[in-house]
């Protein structure tokens, strides 16, 4: 996908030429794995020079298959198989894979891009011939039906991309006796390409798909930082350097995780810290408001006198000791 965008692309605006882009029919790849017939898969692997014994197993792993279906309690009959691959199997699209492998480009000028199940065509027309695209897409029509794939026209589509000055009508194609639709835009393995090469539409695509995921990032941040800023005034000023190390090394996971600079544990418990006290001397009717005094300079609060570690650690002497510092 990334090799013709950065290397096609800029060639048919460079020289002027017309580069178009035929995208088959998505709906019979949702269930391309369904029409492979393994007898036709087994005859292809052969010729790739698979051993026999492996070619045998496939085979008898496609063919016979028992299969139901069940919604809560209800069971459907049993059916037996003996076309496609499961859905999931993890061989599935390795083996649809290899069974397309022939699906190639006749002329020099196309460029078959596949990925799984997603196929495009993509041709480079110079000097208005047409006939190598139009002869590819026949060819790339037989090929589908050869091959048990079903085709819909209606969804099919065709973009060009033209930046002459000059520009002639440009004839349908046609398939099964119906046109192929010519689009302003379409979307390949994700990627929202346009007819006048802008990625605005790829963009707006990107950023609501981003968005979607900046919701989620930022419930999981607030989860998080929830569960380790809770009640954290009351507790984490008498912690150990070592519970004080642990819990940082959540916060470096983090960060390690999203790439972005994150707030220490300790930057948590100051800003927490302030917070509290400042609703505090700004509540007249807080239980806890006697504990901030000012002295007569007005500017700072008068401290608690804490004979032992742990009263001096807690949280009203430290959140007048940060009081006091920001002041």
């Amino acid at each position: 996908m990334e090799t013709w965008l950065s290397d096609r692309v800029p060639e048919a605006t460079i020289e002027l030429n017309r580069l178009t882009v035929f995208q088959a029919d998505r709906n019979a790849a949702l269930c391309a794995f369904n029409t492979i017939i393994p007898q036709h898969l087994i005859e292809k692997l052969s010729l790739l020079g698979l051993n026999t014994s492996l070619c045998n197993w496939i085979l008898d792993f496609l063919t016979g298959r028992p299969q139901s279906v069940q919604i809560g309690n209800s069971i459907s009959s049993t059916t037996t198989l003996c076309t496609g691959a499961p859905q999931g199997f993890v061989l599935s699209p390795l083996l649809f894979t290899l069974l397309t492998h022939d699906c190639v480009a006749m002329h020099s000028s196309n460029h078959i891009v596949k990925f799984a199940d997603d196929m495009i065509l993509v041709d480079l027309i110079s000097k208005k011939d047409e006939s190598a695209y139009r002869e590819e897409v026949q060819r790339l029509t037989a090929w589908c039906g050869a091959n048990n794939l079903t085709r819909n026209v209606d969804k099919t589509k065709e973009i060009v991309v033209d930046f002459r000055k000059a520009q002639s009508e440009q004839s349908p194609l046609i398939i099964d006796e119906s046109s192929v639709e010519i689009v302003k835009s379409t979307k390949f393995l994700g990627v929202h390409l346009s007819d006048n090469l802008t990625w605005s539409l790829n963009t707006s695509s990107i950023m609501k798909k981003a968005q979607q995921c900046l919701y989620f990032l930022r419930r999981t941040y607030r989860t998080i930082e929830s569960i380790l800023s809770s009640c954290i005034t009351a507790w984490f000023g008498n912690c150990t350097v070592s519970d004080r190390k642990t819990l940082q090394r959540i916060v470096r996971t983090a960060e390690k995780i999203i790439g972005v600079f994150l707030h220490s544990i300790m930057d948590f418990y100051t800003t927490r810290c302030i917070r509290k006290a400042n609703s505090i001397v700004d509540d007249q009717t807080h239980p806890s408001h006697t504990h901030f005094t000012l002295l007569p300079s007005g500017k700072w609060f008068r401290s608690i006198r804490a004979t032992t570690s742990k009263l001096c650690n807690s949280f009203f002497p430290q959140a007048i000791r940060l009081l006091n510092t920001e002041n």
